[in-house]
C-alpha cells in the first residue's frame, strides 16, 4: 500500500461502502421469512397511528411465542385494528388473529415450491448486492485513474492501488456469498 492521503481515502470509502452493502443485504434477508417465527419480518411495517405513521415495532412488544408464532402486544389497545390492517396490507403473507388484547401471527409451514421461490428471491437480492459492489469497484478504479492522469501517483502506484481495490472487493463478494448461502440453507431446511 502506498502512502498517499487521496488513495487512503479512496480505499477507506470503498471499504465503508462494501461493509454497508453486506449489512444492507443481511438486513433485507432478515425480512424474508424462512418458516420460523422471526420478529424482523415486522421491521418495515408502518402503522397509521396518532395522525401519522409509526413503525410497528415502536407501538408494542413483539415476542416469539414458539417456533411458528409471534405475538404483538400493543401498549395502546386502541391500535389493535390499525396494526392488524397494516400487517394485512404489508404483503408478508401472514394473516393476523386479533383476540382484543394481542395479535398473533402464525407462520404456516412453507411448501417446497414456496421455498424454491424464496431462494430465487434471495439469489436475485444477492445479485443486486453484487452489482452494487461492482459499482463501488468501478468508482474506486475511476478515482485511481484520475489520480494517475493528474500525475498525483505513478503507474506502479496506481497498479498497487488497483490490486488493493480488487482485494477489498473480493473480500466483500466472499462475504456476500456466505450470507446468500446461509439464508438459502435456512430457507431450504425443513
Amino acid at each position: 500500500m502506498i502512502e498517499n492521503e487521496e488513495v487512503e481515502m479512496i480505499l477507506l470509502n470503498l471499504e465503508e461502502k462494501s461493509e454497508k452493502t453486506v449489512s444492507v443485504t443481511k438486513e433485507e434477508f432478515s425480512t424474508i421469512r424462512a418458516g420460523r417465527a422471526n420478529p424482523h419480518i415486522l421491521d418495515k411495517i408502518q402503522v397509521e397511528a396518532y395522525g401519522g405513521t409509526s413503525p410497528l415495532v415502536q407501538l408494542g412488544n413483539v415476542s416469539v411465542v414458539d417456533a411458528r408464532c409471534l405475538m404483538i402486544s400493543p401498549w395502546d389497545k386502541s391500535l389493535l385494528k390499525a396494526i392488524e390492517k397494516a400487517i394485512l396490507q404489508s404483503n408478508i403473507g401472514l394473516t393476523p388473529t386479533n383476540d382484543g388484547k394481542v395479535i398473533r401471527l402464525v407462520f404456516p409451514d412453507l411448501t417446497t415450491e414456496r421455498r424454491k421461490e424464496l431462494v430465487k428471491t434471495i439469489k436475485k437480492m444477492g445479485e443486486d448486492a453484487k452489482v452494487a459492489e461492482r459499482n463501488n469497484r468501478r468508482e474506486a478504479m475511476e478515482a485511481i485513474k484520475k489520480l494517475k492522469t493528474a500525475k498525483t501517483i505513478s503507474e506502479d502506484e496506481a497498479a498497487l492501488c488497483e490490486k488493493d481495490v480488487e482485494k477489498v472487493v473480493a473480500e466483500c463478494m466472499a462475504k456476500l456469498e456466505e450470507v446468500i448461502a446461509a439464508k438459502e440453507k435456512e430457507i431450504m431446511t425443513v
